[in-house]
């Protein structure tokens, strides 16, 4: 006998379920049943399945009458065999079309989430960068992994239980009115009264689960607060043992005084389910006993017998059902919230017909552009400037100016609001995405390396690289030593986001990574301001020659690494405010002099 909450879990949506209820229309349902229409020969052979299986399993229920008439009242020994032969036979068909149909739910299942997830991780990948920064990397994954698996207990569980149970019922019913109207009818008034208690039992022990996991939530809370090291510093600092363990024998003892109530409720629930479920069974034998010795009725033990079987068969389907909705809404909002992320407009799309030049030279020019992420704070202000091919921009400016920024949208990682960004010659828009972004190489500061080894992360960057391309882009990025001196080579592990290496080894790397995609424009977005002074002098003599070698921007806090630049851009609260050389800039007693005098001229001496 299935509890409050049925086989499947709650019965009963949370507050948060039923205020975000989603609305059930017809081209929901309708895009729902899109992703079977590609497998819509096994779901009929599943629904045919679910059919022959879910009568067959009646049909021992049904013999059970000839049996007991026929075969042990009417002292027929060889009928009786038969029947009891046809009644296994029948069970152990109905048993193996089950396992045909829950491989076909399965595989059927199975099918659909593996074309939504390389659906929805392609939809993904084409979103702009705004996607990721405005949306909690948890609920995507959510997305991703358990709304998507949910979807499988959808269609293995909700759509299939539907049906088995609507063909129980029918086939139930169907049999017990060709045996006897009367208690027939009967049996059917009974069986919706076996829900009332069940969903009473249910909602209060519904209600009591919410409550112990609120007070198992505030232990928690005060254990991850309180037993911390640093927690419990201040716990010890401030003389609050006493006041800190009286809160938590409060909410200990709540819990206990909950969780026993949780108990007993599931106790009464067991014994008013167990008095309830004897009554129809009773009525039936009470009444048939009356109808038999009363009335002399050609109503036989036997069908007596199929009655009450039938019966009992018929508690589970009816259960299901009452609470079918309660599956249907969670299944319903399950599709709603993968739809959301399909129907996302992808904001930064590859054009209908792109440009792929013959040619690249890394040359850049902004006209105009203005962006910002949200329309209530502007980011960048009418920016224009050029960058030839061959050239090196270096862009300076306090934290939280737009640097950034600004050269995020060269390989479109957003798109500007109005203006234009030119690259090659060609306005960004018209390019071909991967040729685009194939052409531009950006060195970030915050570096990530994927867990693995030095070789599988360069190689990242271009998957057939010789052995001689590997050592020769290592060598350039100042870090080929490093790797000689580890016992794996290219084969060490970096770990967890290059956790086992050093700021600066790992920057170095991620500078081999760039060079080895060989752009015609390389970005270096502040790739020193995090390292020590050390490190910083091996990756400014690995970025130094790059410069002079390839177009290049850099964005940098300290003076060593803009020194070199033809053009210094100037950038204050998303515009450019000066723009000139070195000498030049200091002279002129604006922003960039402010600068040097708080942050570059410690650079001068390294």
């Amino acid at each position: 006998m299935p509890g409050p909450g049925g086989p499947h879990g709650g019965h009963f949506l949370t507050d948060e379920e039923m205020k975000n209820t989603p609305k059930v229309t017809a081209s929901l349902v309708k895009r729902i049943f899109s992703w079977l229409l590609p497998y819509w020969k096994q779901f009929v052979f599943v629904l045919l399945c679910i059919a022959i299986s879910s009568t067959l399993k009646l049909l021992p229920s049904i013999l059970t009458g000839k049996i007991i008439d026929d075969g042990l009242i009417g002292k027929n020994f060889e009928l009786l065999v038969k029947l009891i032969i046809i009644s296994l036979g029948v069970t152990f068909t109905g048993n193996l079309i089950g396992v045909l149909e829950a491989y076909l739910q399965t595989w059927i299942a199975q099918h659909i989430t593996f074309d939504m997830r390389n659906k929805m991780y392609l939809h993904l990948q084409k979103m702009s960068q705004r996607f990721f920064t405005s949306n909690n990397q948890g609920d995507i994954v959510t997305r991703m992994t358990s709304d998507i698996d949910g979807v499988k207990m959808t269609i293995t569980n909700t759509f299939s239980n539907i049906l088995s149970n609507v063909i129980t019922l029918i086939v139930a019913l169907a049999a017990m009115y060709q045996k006897n109207w009367l208690l027939a009818t009967i049996g059917l008034v009974i069986v919706p009264l076996f829900a009332i208690p069940t969903r009473k039992a249910g909602k209060t022990r519904w209600s009591l689960t919410r409550e112990s996991q609120e007070c198992n939530d505030k232990i928690n809370g005060i254990l991850n607060e309180t037993l911390s090291v640093s927690g419990q510093m201040l716990v010890k600092l401030f003389g609050q043992e006493k006041s800190e363990y009286k809160r938590y024998e409060e909410e200990n003892r709540k819990m206990i005084s909950l969780n026993i109530k949780e108990g007993m409720a599931g106790r009464w629930f067991r014994v008013v389910i167990s008095t309830v479920s004897s009554v129809g069974p009773m009525l039936l034998y009470l009444v048939g006993g009356i109808l038999i010795m009363k009335y002399d009725s050609s109503i036989t033990v036997g069908d007596i017998t199929v009655l009450v079987t039938l019966l009992g068969r018929m508690y589970m389907p009816v259960n299901e059902l009452l609470n079918i909705q309660v599956d249907w809404i969670r299944s319903m909002a399950l599709f709603t919230r993968i739809f959301e992320y399909f129907d996302m407009k992808i904001e930064v799309a590859n054009p209908e017909n792109p440009l792929e030049p013959n040619e690249c030279d890394g040359s850049v020019e902004f006209e105009n552009v203005n962006f910002s992420y949200n329309p209530e704070k502007q980011i960048l202000h009418d920016v224009s400037f050029k960058l030839n091919k061959g050239d090196c921009i270096a862009i300076v400016g306090p934290s939280g100016s737009g640097k950034s920024t600004l050269i995020n949208l060269i390989p479109r990682l957003y798109d500007a609001n109005s203006g234009s960004v030119k690259f090659s010659g060609n306005d960004v828009r018209t390019l071909d995405l991967e040729w685009l972004r194939k052409n531009i190489g950006i060195v970030t500061q915050d570096t990530y390396l994927f867990n693995g080894t030095i070789r599988e992360n360069l190689l990242y960057a271009k998957p057939d690289a010789t052995e001689e391309e590997l050592i020769e882009a290592c060598s350039k990025a100042n870090i080929y030593d490093f790797i000689q001196k580890q016992d794996k080579g290219f084969d060490t592990e970096v770990g967890n986001r290059g956790l086992k290496l050093s700021g600066g080894e790992k920057q170095r790397i991620s500078i081999a990574r760039v060079l080895l995609k060989d752009p015609a424009l390389i970005i270096f977005d502040e790739a020193t301001s995090a390292l020590d002074s050390i490190s910083e002098q091996k990756i400014q003599e690995a970025i130094d020659p790059l410069v002079d070698e390839r177009t290049s921007i850099l964005i940098a806090h300290r003076l060593s690494t803009i020194l070199t630049a033809d053009e210094i851009l100037v950038i204050k609260d998303g515009k450019v405010v000066e723009r000139g050389q070195h000498k030049d800039l200091v002279k002129a007693g604006g922003i960039y002099t402010e600068l040097y005098n708080t942050q570059f001229s410690k650079a001068i001496d390294k």
